[in-house]
């Protein structure tokens, strides 16, 4: 049966470091650790980025030769929101406790699709499904804020001019406003067991779960999230 392509990739990886390095599996007590070490790394890396695209290239830098082996080692991403695309650092706690972290390199690479304007979008446009187009390429060498999700880019509203053949990006789109400056709102607070409401003025435009302040009549201020059209909540 033949070997899944990330790991057919990833054998080849290991096989030329030690090659280039000269090293020998029985040559260093800790080699045998650290290519355990990396196996788990690298298969946490995929499990992480395997929904992005079709195929994924993953190589990673082994650890200093100086750290002593990790044990029961439990890697985890630093910027747990953010898509681990391109160059990312990779954290990874060691021993019973896993008080012990140390840090990985890795360069990842994905091959998946992603939606550019199919036309010329002008600022203030609602975005449209038929306004987009569909290509596949290395989602790491997108910008950084490109918006890969068709539910991320359908329904917003440009901030921007965007142009054709262009990736869409988390700057340049926002949710259109549910809620305008100087509207008269009603806002519901609500808790486990109440439910207040009252009605007010809106200082902000806002748009879906945005946090906006409003105004009452008797000049109180507070911040509310925008629920729906002319309705927002202040949750307790």
């Amino acid at each position: 049966m033949p070997y899944p392509l990330h790991v057919a990739r990833y054998c080849l990886t290991v096989l030329k470091r030690y090659f280039l390095l000269g090293v020998c599996l029985f040559c260093s007590p800790n080699a045998q650790a650290d290519d355990a070490l990396l196996q788990q790394v690298h298969q946490f890396l995929y499990q992480q980025t395997q929904a992005l695209g079709e195929e994924v290239i993953i190589d990673l830098r082994p650890p200093s030769p100086h750290l002593p082996p990790c044990v029961q080692p439990e890697p985890f991403l630093p910027n747990a929101g953010q898509s681990p695309l391109g160059r990312v650092s990779v954290g990874v706690r060691c021993g019973e406790t896993h008080q012990q972290v140390r840090y990985l390199q890795a360069q990842i690479d994905v091959i998946g699709s992603y939606w550019v304007a199919q036309q010329d979008i002008e600022r203030g446009t609602l975005i449209t499904p038929d306004m987009l187009t569909k290509q596949s390429g290395s989602l790491s060498a997108l910008p950084s804020q490109a918006l890969i999700d068709e539910a991320d880019i359908v329904g917003k509203v440009a901030q921007r001019p965007i142009r054709s053949g262009s990736t869409f990006q988390t700057h340049s789109l926002q949710a259109p406003a549910l809620v305008e400056r100087g509207q008269r709102v009603t806002v519901i607070a609500q808790g486990s067991s109440f439910r207040v409401s009252r009605e007010g003025e809106a200082l902000e435009n806002g748009g879906q779960n945005d946090r906006i302040r409003v105004r009452f009549d008797t000049r109180e201020i507070v911040t509310a999230r925008v629920s729906e059209q002319g309705i927002l909540v202040v949750d307790f």
